[in-house]
This record gives C-alpha cells, structure tokens and sequence, in this order.
C-alpha cells in the first residue's frame, strides 16, 4: 500500500453539492489515488454538527454510479468532531481518506531494503506558490 493521508475539504454551504461528489468519485477512478473512506460534516447555522456517509445524503444517492464498495469505514466520529470544530455555522466539510497509489512502487522500493516512508507533511498550494513569488522577487531584486 502506499502512503495515506486524511483530507479536509470545506465548502461555504450548508450541504456537499453533487458537483463535489462527483469531484470526489472522479478520484476513485483516477488511477493515481485510491478513496479509502469518506465523510461528510455539517456545522449547521444554529452551532450544531452532525456527520454521515455520502449515501446518507438523498441528493447524492447514485453519484459517480454508487460505486462504495471498495471505501473501507476507518473515518469515525472522533474525526467528524475534529473537521466540526474546524467550521463556521452553515458550512459543510468533506472528510476525504486517501491512498496515494503512484507512490505504491516507491513505498514497496524502501520496504524492500529495509525502510519505510515514516512521515509526510501536506503543504497548501498556496503556501507554494507564495515561495515561489518571493524566490522570483529575489531573483529579480538579485539577492
């Protein structure tokens, strides 16, 4: 298996829409990163949360052909509770567990002599590409 990693998503509505969904089912079938587990979690505007599956969910019913059968449950309420606190009322999270697949053959390599990817850390495009806007205006002031 190749390295996972839990995302966060958040969207600015109360509800995850179908073009989401269907964002995410693109994924399942991508070839380069596996969904393991999904979840969906709701900051409603009263200050209430609640989590379910995306098949909880009518509007998304039948979403990317139903095809779960692979997705293993392995997000739980501990995770719902942590993605809530992270939400303004009247907004939506969704929870995303993934395997990093191309990265299978590299992870089986080290493995294979004894070692093991043992950490990873996500870093936001945007926080790349403000580097790279400060690494240009070096260039150009000549620092």
């Amino acid at each position: 298996m190749g390295p996972a990693e839990l995302l966060v998503l958040t969207f600015p509505q109360e509800t995850i829409t179908v073009e989401a969904a269907s964002a995410l089912c693109k994924l399942r079938t991508g070839g380069d990163i596996r969904v393991i587990d999904s979840l969906v979690v709701t900051r409603h505007p009263d200050g209430e949360a609640s989590y379910g599956e995306l098949a909880d969910f009518e509007h998304l019913r039948g979403v990317g052909g139903g095809g779960h059968a692979n997705v293993l449950p392995l997000i739980g309420p501990e995770d719902a509770q942590v993605a809530a606190g992270m939400l303004e009322p009247g907004t939506v999270a969704l929870l995303v567990l993934i395997e990093h697949v191309w990265a299978q053959a590299a992870a089986d390599a080290l493995r294979g002599v004894g070692g093991r990817i043992a950490s990873g850390v996500r870093i936001p495009p945007e926080n790349i590409e403000k580097a790279v806007r400060v690494a240009k205006a070096r260039a150009v002031n000549g620092e």
